[in-house]
């Protein structure tokens, strides 16, 4: 029996390394796309002045956070698997790159959870009759604390893509 468990588990490394990675991938390049295309864009464009684009912001941000809360599990899931199947391989990289997945699911959390029901009640305009307003100091701080977070994001999730590969390459040893 325990030779069979043994099989089991090692035809299962793989597939949780690639869901991982393949997850990590995703997750990073639609955030790229999301803050240097479409964000990018709708500014130039003049949409972030409408009156409609606090709502309509809100939705594509939370539905798009929802999606990050499920790439950033499957990413922990799978990242957690493989350094169990790989520690004596894995080293010390195995233990960083679990830290950065839980720093990566920490992020997530803050913004889908604070920033950004936080930015949509302060861009939120809930008189009709009044013109349109500047936005808030308060704002622009939580932009800033948005893109600092985004810029840790990518470096802990290369980290991770970085360990992915690397342990690509000693399993191939």
């Amino acid at each position: 029996m325990s030779k069979f468990t043994s099989n089991h588990i090692q035809a299962k490394k793989p597939m949780w390394q690639t869901v991982a990675a393949v997850s990590l991938g995703f997750w990073l390049s639609s955030c790229l796309v999301l803050d240097l295309v479409i964000m990018p864009t709708m500014y130039g464009a003049g949409m972030m002045a409408e009156p409609g684009f606090v709502s309509a912001g809100y939705s594509i941000f939370s539905a798009f956070n929802r999606i990050e809360l499920l790439c950033a599990a499957l990413v922990l899931t799978g990242l957690l698997v493989t350094v169990k199947m790989h520690s004596p391989v894995g080293g010390n990289w195995g233990r960083w790159a679990v830290v950065a997945a839980v720093m990566l699911l920490g992020i997530v959390c803050v913004d889908t959870y604070s920033l950004t029901p936080q930015m949509s009640a302060l861009g939120m305009q809930l008189n009709l009759f009044d013109a349109a307003t500047e936005a808030p100091v308060a704002m622009d701080r939580m932009h800033e604390s948005y893109w600092v977070l985004e810029v840790i994001k990518v470096l802990g999730g290369g980290m991770v893509l970085y360990w992915f590969s690397r342990q690509q390459e000693l399993a191939a040893e």
